[in-house]
């Protein structure tokens, strides 16, 4: 299926997935392409949700795909990752939105939970009729927050009291279930908690005024004496280590996105390169212009090849934590060159929604820091590769 392929995959890796894989791709490519891209630039440009969209995308059956299901078998990691990578190629919010939801918000419940709470939650999620959101960070604590945190959590009971607050939750303001994180007052470790929307002590705001990411909608959070029932505890969420488990999967999701967004911004660079005429030709024809196409095609194929061994280990459940790490900083790092390079063979138009490339610039800063700075992955590649920690 070369035919297929798109022309910056210019080696060829989608090509690695079986012919079935290939053309569920294809039907979510022309799914984006139909459905999702016509609405973009005005949901950004209002930063507002389209919440309509959501049916469209459960009918689409894309939420999930990475677990093993009742009746529905998982597909591969490569498949997902550039299901991932289709998204942002698209729009890095609406890839942000379902990993945000199918990674975060479900891998937790999936990965931590009891099969009692796989069950309450999972198959709703799948239909996207509850929506999910996860809540780490902290508006005092961000990559500090395993430390840090200061969202506490005491038993009560039959019950758990939360107090505390979270930051820049994506899907916060709309979310029917959040999974939240919070210190246990007794023991002094990370506990995993779900709360369920409309709880009592429970409140979401959204934070305004973006310039990234501006259709995701980010919200604090704040609990005061929020109580949840202990049964919304999850099982096997009981210290940071649980945490990292959930984010060393969701890590390599992020690094496809970034995928994603470098294709987004270099596809809009080409076309826009065939098209503008100055000095009586294509600017497409101008050395200097070849010169940045080819050096973005660069940093797409580089981080590509990277996301594609990142997602083979995974399938083998060989990934360590800082091949994640490596990837997650590696990608988002050569995404924001590429950005900024497509910005650049727009001249003055790159600043006008109008051709999608200066979205994509600034949806590249928030990939860029979200999930873990590139200063500290860079940090856990670094103790790996010294034997040194230099976290203090």
């Amino acid at each position: 299926m070369t035919e297929q392929l798109l022309p910056a995959d210019f080696l060829g890796y989608q090509s690695l997935l079986p012919d079935e894989e290939q053309k569920e791709l294809l039907a979510l490519r022309e799914f984006l392409a139909s459905e999702v891209r016509p609405r973009v630039n005005a949901a950004w440009a209002a930063a507002e949700f389209p919440m309509d969209l959501v049916p469209r995308f459960a009918a689409a059956d894309i939420v999930g795909r990475s677990y093993d299901w009742e009746g529905r078998p998982r597909a591969s990691r490569l498949f997902t990752g550039f299901q991932a990578m289709e998204l942002a190629r698209v729009d890095p919010s609406m890839a942000t939105f379902i990993g945000v939801h199918g990674g975060l918000a479900m891998g937790s419940i999936m990965v931590l939970g009891s099969e009692e709470q796989r069950q309450r939650w999972i198959p709703s999620m799948m239909r996207l009729e509850t929506i999910g959101a996860f809540a780490l960070t902290e508006p005092e604590g961000g990559s500090d927050v395993a430390r840090g945190m200061r969202t506490t959590a005491r038993r009560d009971g039959d019950s758990w009291v939360l107090n505390g607050a979270k930051r820049w939750i994506g899907n916060g303001t709309f979310a029917d279930v959040v999974v939240v994180f919070a210190r246990d007052v007794a023991d002094d470790q990370v506990k995993t908690f779900v709360v369920e929307k409309g709880t009592a002590g429970f409140a979401a705001s959204k934070i305004e005024d973006k310039i990234a990411l501006r259709t995701v909608q980010n919200a604090d959070l704040t609990f005061s004496d929020c109580r949840i029932p202990a049964a919304d505890k999850l099982e096997g969420g009981n210290s940071f280590r649980d945490v990292n488990k959930v984010l060393k999967v969701t890590r390599g999701g992020v690094a496809w996105s970034g995928v994603g967004c470098q294709l987004g911004a270099y596809e809009a660079a080409v076309a826009y390169a065939g098209e503008r005429v100055q000095f009586g030709k294509p600017i497409g024809s101008f050395q200097l212009v070849q010169d940045l196409l080819a050096r973005m095609l660069g940093n797409v194929t580089a981080s590509l090849g990277m996301t594609v061994r990142i997602s083979q280990l995974q399938e083998r459940d060989e990934l360590r934590d800082e091949q994640a790490a490596l990837a997650k900083s590696y990608v988002t790092g050569r995404g924001r060159e590429t950005v900024a390079m497509a910005r650049e063979v727009f001249g003055g138009n790159g600043i006008v929604l109008d051709h999608d490339v200066i979205r994509f610039f600034t949806d590249a800063e928030a990939l860029y820091s979200y999930e873990g700075t590139r200063e500290m992955n860079t940090l856990i590649v670094g103790r790996a590769i010294t034997g040194i920690s230099a976290f203090h």
